[in-house]
């Protein structure tokens, strides 16, 4: 690939989603990595001296510099930071949620109208959910469990926009239904914001969504598991494995015959990052193989989802509530 054909990129936040972002970005031959954003000056010199780019301590210089940008800051900072860049037509690929509330979502997705604005919703490219797609019919039901050991990162959010959010993006790309009712509970253990919640959402067509999400946990747990007319589909996506228990007929018999679709391990985040550079490719008229990522509409309506929950959420001891939805789909 000659140097103008690759395309320029920074880093806006060097934790440590930004300092991965930073990784791919520089393993990648399309990519020309140009520096890396941080207020702390040891953690951006030191990514800077990692991975052969500049670094500076805000964002400016990169906006005359770059044609694409990932944002990796707190949640409150994700439309002040992405804004300035969506505004000159730089491609923004902003961690999820999309934004803290829907109006900077909604400022968010207006001015891109002609850009790449992805949200990193990197569930959709888990290995273990690529390989169930062709297995997809009309989900009925739904158990889901995220649990985490509690650390530093997103604490200025509560669970569900931190760990359930993944999931709220799983379920409605797979169940093409509106909600009809959400019932949801939540406490607060180490930190002011709810840190153990469950939600059950049922959908118009009668689909029901079980989720349990917990940054407090004692271990790692990513599991979803639905149920459908023959078949049970139970997906680890920390381990990327895929078991699917289907009733079949042989033979004139109804047996269950248990089946394991082939994965190709890969790192989501690195598919995510590859699927935002191929879309901007192909508005430079490149012709290459586009991946769905997520896009700034659809990270919007998960994050009015994910927010409705929170609005609606009783904590543990108090009367639970439900209430009717309107088309989160919408």
């Amino acid at each position: 690939m000659s140097a103008k054909d690759r395309i320029r990129v920074g880093v806006v936040g060097g934790g440590v989603l930004g300092s991965h972002h930073t990784r791919i970005y520089s393993s990648l031959p399309e990519v020309e990595l140009v520096g890396v954003v941080d207020p702390i000056r040891a953690r951006r010199r030191e990514l800077a001296s990692r991975y052969d780019c500049r670094s500076w301590p805000d964002q400016s210089p990169l906006l005359d510099r770059v044609d694409a940008v990932s944002v990796a800051v707190p949640t409150s900072l994700h439309a002040a930071v992405a804004l300035p860049f969506l505004k000159r037509g730089i491609h923004v690929l902003v961690e999820k949620p999309i934004a803290e509330d829907l109006e900077s979502a909604r400022r968010m997705v207006d001015e891109a109208p002609g850009t790449v604005l992805h949200v990193g919703h990197s569930e959709r490219f888990n290995p273990a959910v690529l390989a169930i797609q062709s297995f997809i019919k009309t989900p009925r039901f739904f158990e889901v469990h995220r649990l985490s050991v509690l650390t530093p990162r997103s604490l200025d959010v509560d669970v569900v926009l931190d760990l359930m959010i993944h999931d709220l993006d799983l379920i409605t790309q797979m169940v093409r239904s509106p909600i009809r009712e959400i019932r949801a509970v939540g406490i607060p253990v180490l930190t002011p914001r709810i840190d153990i919640a469950n939600a059950r959402l049922e959908f118009e067509d009668g689909c029901v969504a079980n989720l349990t999400s917990s940054r407090v946990s004692k271990q790692k747990m990513r599991k979803l598991r639905f149920f459908q007319a023959d078949d049970y589909i139970s997906l680890d996506l920390d381990r990327q494995v895929a078991e699917v228990s289907s009733m079949v007929e042989v033979d004139g018999t109804k047996r269950i015959v248990n089946r394991s679709p082939p994965v190709t391990r890969e790192e989501p985040l690195k598919m995510e990052i590859v699927a935002f550079l191929e879309e901007i490719a192909s508005r430079r008229g490149q012709e290459r193989k586009i991946r769905r990522g997520c896009s700034g509409g659809e990270g919007a309506r998960v994050l009015g989802l994910a927010l409705e929950i929170l609005d609606r959420m009783t904590v543990a001891g108090q009367t639970g509530s439900a209430y009717s939805v309107p088309d989160h789909a919408g």
